[in-house]
This record gives structure tokens, C-alpha cells and sequence, in this order.
């Protein structure tokens, strides 16, 4: 189990239009200028946007995996350790991240041609 930095980044190229932005020691991750998702490499750790509810449940089954980032609005923003977790459920949770960022048009899209169903928050 765990993920690595670079399949993470790999990841990211599963995603329509994501830009990356390195910055001081993070990298910032966007969709249509809005951000989804930062990675520290330094620490292996990822920080993605979530539901508050989402965020509370995800931390409180596995806090070894899961950190609280911090809250803004209607979103919980989650810190994900990279070597805890599976790269699979980590693609679910970019995923997510990413459709609660996007344009709606762009989300169906992407989901209409990964055959996905569409997830409404």
C-alpha cells in the first residue's frame, strides 16, 4: 500500500484540464483557476477539498491516514498521507475534489466519458 509522488502526479493527467503551480515547498493544483488539491513532497502528503461531511468522517475512521487541513465554507479540506493509502481510494478523492471544483459542463463531460456516474453534493 501506499503512493508515491510521482504516480500521484500521474494521476492528476487522468483529469481534464488541471494546472500545477509550484510554489515555496507546495504545488498547487487547479481546475478552470480555482484549486482542488495541493501536494507537499517534501512531507508525501496531499491536502484535497472535500465536504465538511466528508472531511469529519474521513479523519475520524482514519486519523493515521487523514488530517483536518482546514474548513472554508461549505468545504472540509482533508490532508492525505500518501504512503497510508491505496491508489486507488486516493484517485476517488482527487476525483471528488476535482468534480466539487470544475464547471458543471466539464464534470458531466469528464463523466460521460469515464462511463462514471455523476456525484451531486
Amino acid at each position: 500500500m501506499g503512493v508515491s509522488v510521482g504516480e500521484f502526479l500521474e494521476m492528476l493527467g487522468k483529469l481534464p484540464e488541471v494546472k500545477q503551480h509550484d510554489s515555496d515547498g507546495w504545488v498547487s493544483l487547479k481546475v478552470h483557476g480555482k484549486g482542488f488539491g495541493y501536494l507537499w513532497e517534501k512531507t508525501e502528503t496531499v491536502g484535497l477539498k472535500a465536504t465538511i461531511e466528508e472531511q469529519i468522517a474521513m479523519v475520524a475512521e482514519r486519523p493515521e491516514v487523514f488530517e483536518v487541513q482546514f474548513t472554508a465554507g461549505r468545504f472540509g479540506w482533508v490532508v492525505v498521507h500518501l504512503g497510508k493509502i491505496d491508489s486507488e481510494e486516493l484517485f476517488e478523492l482527487v476525483n471528488e475534489a476535482w468534480c466539487l471544483t470544475a464547471p458543471r459542463q466539464l464534470v458531466d463531460a469528464h463523466e460521460a466519458g469515464s462511463g462514471r456516474p455523476r456525484v451531486d453534493f
